[in-house]
């Protein structure tokens, strides 16, 4: 009785055994499955992404003459043309693969293209993608929020710039510059009219980064400010 009962519980147990040993087999394989799916995209996504830094790097001339040894690799009539078809290139990488880091760094380059084609409201829609895609307290969220800023002030957005330059600028502990971005909102206070708030930021840039790139222009804007 006692042997019989001792059978029944190591078959129930070695049962047990098996379907875990199943599961446990079955979530391997499937990680394994899953690992080299992910590295297939990011390797898809890179290379789209080299083709479009190729592009955007691209020679600007006329093409070689006939019977010269050509550099290899595209070239263009004139920088708009070569900012165009990078455009297009970014844009593919972007919306194929717009999860990946390859995908965030292209749509941060398209953003940036459509700056350089004086689009500054194409612009920061895009840099905001980058955003919602990546979150904001990201390395890639607050280069694209800073690049928001940018555009807006670009628009003729002052007001919502300025919102965007003081919250970064409050940032000391992120990746981001806060020198170069309080140089950026004393600026944009300026061309906003509000005088006392450029003066403001760019006395604190001069007081708080003495050993600053931006001071010496800060410093030649408060001079400016206070000969006016």
């Amino acid at each position: 009785m006692l042997a019989r009962q001792a059978r029944q519980t190591f078959e129930e147990r070695r049962r047990e055994t098996l379907a875990v040993i199943a599961i446990v087999a079955v979530v391997a394989i499937a990680a394994i499955g899953y690992y080299g799916w992910r590295q297939r995209v990011q390797a898809k996504a890179h290379t789209l992404l080299a083709e479009a830094l190729a592009v955007r790097d691209a020679r600007i001339g006329p093409p070689p003459a006939p019977g010269t040894p050509s550099t290899g690799g595209p070239s263009f009539a004139t920088e708009r043309e070569r900012a165009q078809a990078g455009l297009t290139k970014f844009k593919v990488v972007a919306d194929a693969y717009p999860s990946t880091d390859a995908g965030l760094y292209a749509r941060y380059q398209q953003a940036a293209t459509y700056m350089s084609l004086d689009n500054p409201t194409q612009a920061a829609a895009t840099y905001q993608q980058v955003v919602d895609r990546a979150g904001s307290n990201s390395i890639y969220g607050q280069m694209a929020r800073l690049g928001v800023a940018e555009a807006q002030a670009r628009a003729g957005q002052y007001d919502q710039a300025i919102s965007t330059f003081k919250e970064l600028s409050m940032r000391k502990d992120g990746p981001l510059p806060v020198d170069g971005i309080l140089m950026q909102l004393g600026r944009t206070y300026l061309v906003a009219g509000k005088r006392a708030d450029a003066q403001q930021t760019f006395n604190r840039l001069v007081e708080e980064f003495p050993e600053s790139p931006y001071t010496s222009d800060a410093r030649r804007e408060l001079e400016n400010l206070r000969k006016t």
